[in-house]
């Protein structure tokens, strides 16, 4: 499949393409003999995930020839049970391809908190807004813009013709200049402090189905600039595995700047996932972020007793998503690692309550709380 999308140039501009352009007005100023020095612009950067929101995106799931007609009203129901979760402390915006989707998705989550809005007119292949949808930026200054990632369905393993427009579509329903990227990836295969650090997987991004003939140093390059950091720190990941090519936000996430959760399998797990956790943990333990610091690490434990098994399920804590007053996580019917992990996100979030919901159906389907959401930040 090829992509079929032509970026909009009035929707914002390549990092190429404003180089140009400020070269071309540098050198127009001086022939004119006209000053050319005038104040920086504050800088754009992603924030911090736990600083205040304004809503979290998500999309509906509606198609049976990516999920199979039997799984795909359970997965349903696990998005109507998460954006209920959400509403309780901030308000969700969802995307449903269509009229019949929206009025389905409206009555499926039904009353809640905060409101729950639903938009038609931006239409979703699936449900992954992590990946698909914009990655907001702050600068400071009461600005908001955002980029956006160029989906391809992770490297064309996956229908992709309505996704590859949320990012800008949303831009545009928000009236916010977009930046596209100029390289191909989705935004969680580089999770990020807000304060000057990036992680991310290599098997996502150095990765022939999504950036062919590019180096890991320009992919770093365009990501930091991107992201507004200054240091990035790179894992093996696994390619061919799963659709993503592991993406890291399955395995590690930051608490805020200096602090990491990381996922830790059973000792006696000898399997490729697990391998692929150790070696995240041995490169992070030993790394400094942006600012010099040893990041202090904690381990969310596997369940190994719960509810669900088999090769496809996405058996890790990480993948939570941090919202105005809440930590929202899965629980897996494992009681000691449930338990554990509720004590563990109490004391490193507190102030926050943390909700543990039954998500089965969409870890059963090898995606997790993080991977349907996106949050939007408080400028």
């Amino acid at each position: 499949m090829t992509q079929d999308k032509t970026l909009d140039s009035s929707q914002g501009n390549t990092r190429r393409q404003l180089l140009q352009a400020s070269a071309a007005g540098l050198g127009a100023g001086l022939l004119a003999g006209l000053p050319v020095l005038a104040a920086a612009a504050p800088t754009f950067a992603v924030p911090d995930e736990a600083r205040p929101q304004t809503r979290v995106w998500m999309g509906w799931p509606a198609s049976a020839g990516i999920w199979g007609s039997s799984l795909l009203r359970k997965v349903q129901d696990d998005i109507a049970r998460l954006a209920r979760t959400i509403a309780k402390y901030e308000p969700v915006t969802l995307l449903a391809s269509g009229t019949t989707n929206a009025n389905a998705a409206r009555t499926r989550i039904g009353a809640t908190n905060y409101p729950v809005t639903i938009l038609s007119n931006i239409p979703v292949d699936d449900c992954w807004l992590r990946d698909t949808g914009p990655v907001f930026r702050v600068n400071g200054a009461g600005g908001l813009d955002c980029i956006g990632l160029n989906f391809n369905g992770w490297g064309n393993q996956q229908t992709w013709r309505r996704d590859g427009y949320v990012a800008e579509r949303i831009a545009a329903q928000l009236g916010l200049q977009i930046t596209h990227a100029d390289i191909v990836g989705e935004g969680g295969g580089v999770i990020y402090d807000g304060d000057g650090t990036l992680i991310a997987n290599e098997s996502c991004w150095v990765n022939g189905n999504r950036n062919p003939g590019v180096t890991r140093a320009d992919i770093e390059a365009e990501l930091l600039h991107l992201y507004g950091a200054s240091k990035m720190i790179w894992c093996p990941g696994i390619k061919g595995q799963d659709i993503t090519d592991d993406h890291i936000d399955a395995t590690a996430q930051f608490v805020g700047p200096g602090r990491l959760v990381i996922h830790n399998p059973p000792a006696n797990d000898t399997g490729i996932w697990a391998q692929d956790a150790r070696k995240v943990r041995s490169i992070l333990s030993a790394a400094t972020d942006a600012r010099g610091r040893r990041f202090n690490i904690t381990l969310l434990n596997q369940p190994t007793r719960g509810r669900l098994s088999g090769p496809d399920a996405l058996l890790t804590y990480i993948n939570y998503l941090v919202v105005n007053q809440a930590v929202i996580t899965v629980n897996f019917g494992d009681t000691i690692t449930d338990s554990d992990t509720f004590a563990k996100l109490s004391a490193l979030y507190p102030g926050r309550t943390v909700e543990m919901i039954n998500m089965d159906s969409l870890y059963t389907g090898g995606g997790g709380i993080h991977c349907v959401t996106q949050q939007q930040p408080v400028v």
